[in-house]
């Protein structure tokens, strides 16, 4: 399995606008961080994580293919604001997008034409489903085990597919829902930046006390913002087998 990282940055991006700190001024193409999103691909089934409002840019250098199911975590713009930029995508046949029923419900209050009972011609053809945590979704070849995750108060969710873990803009888990991450080998998870509490994100030392706690082999960070510190600093001073993900960035799983 092939997981490529199309965005790990947080809401805003880096470079933050209008800010000139040494992280959005750093030539580095590390220290540019889209919306967060993954594509999840076998050789027979291709799985897009989130699709935010950068999508159309991080899909265009890649294969024009088949896209199998959309996962979501969450309603919030910077992970559902490029799901009219699937409609090219539609000539392969509908989308199945999979959403907890929070996320269903306000999707179709934010998109209403996507996911109307009469659409008109050239919208995206989308098939919303209810993702329930802790029930499986069978997608292609693919098997996801949905994850509750709170994201300050309001819960969303990550995924588990096989020994590949992704959970995005966590404040806390519960023991139940952390125990389903057993085994896992590979886990992505957000780490907001290093200091400075945020009331529904964890910190950098969260999110390493978080992979320790579940034993990864290898931990990518993401949903970083610029305060967390240049890339390549950042990752001298991670422990073994945890590392600052980065655009584009590929890993076999």
């Amino acid at each position: 399995m092939r997981v490529t990282f199309l965005g790990t940055g947080t809401s805003g991006g880096v470079p933050s606008i209008g800010c000139k700190c040494e992280v959005c001024t750093s030539s580095n193409p590390h220290d540019k961080r889209l919306r967060c999103s993954v594509l999840v691909e076998t050789d027979t089934t291709r799985i897009l994580i989130d699709c935010g409002p950068d999508f159309r840019q991080q899909i265009l250098p890649l294969p024009f293919k088949k896209i199998d199911g959309v996962l979501l975590t969450h309603i919030h713009y910077d992970h559902v604001a490029g799901i009219d930029d699937l409609r090219p995508f539609c000539v392969f046949g509908a989308i199945d997008i999979y959403a907890n029923l929070s996320t269903a419900e306000a999707l179709k209050q934010t998109m209403p034409y996507c996911f109307s009972e009469h659409l008109y011609p050239g919208v995206p053809l989308l098939n919303l489903q209810t993702a329930t945590p802790h029930v499986p979704i069978h997608i292609g070849d693919v098997d996801v085990l949905p994850i509750e995750v709170m994201h300050g108060e309001m819960p969303i969710l990550g995924y588990r597919i096989g020994r590949f873990a992704y959970i995005t803009d966590m404040k806390t888990i519960s023991r139940a829902d952390e125990a389903l991450l057993e085994g896992v080998e590979f886990l992505v998870v957000n780490a907001l930046r290093k200091s400075h509490e945020h009331y529904s994100h964890q910190l950098l030392g969260d999110a390493i006390a978080f992979s320790q706690r579940v034993a990864a082999k290898r931990t990518f960070i993401i949903h970083s913002c610029h305060q967390i510190g240049l890339h390549d600093e950042v990752n001298r001073t991670l422990p073994a087998g945890v590392e600052m993900a980065y655009d584009g960035q590929v890993i076999e799983v």
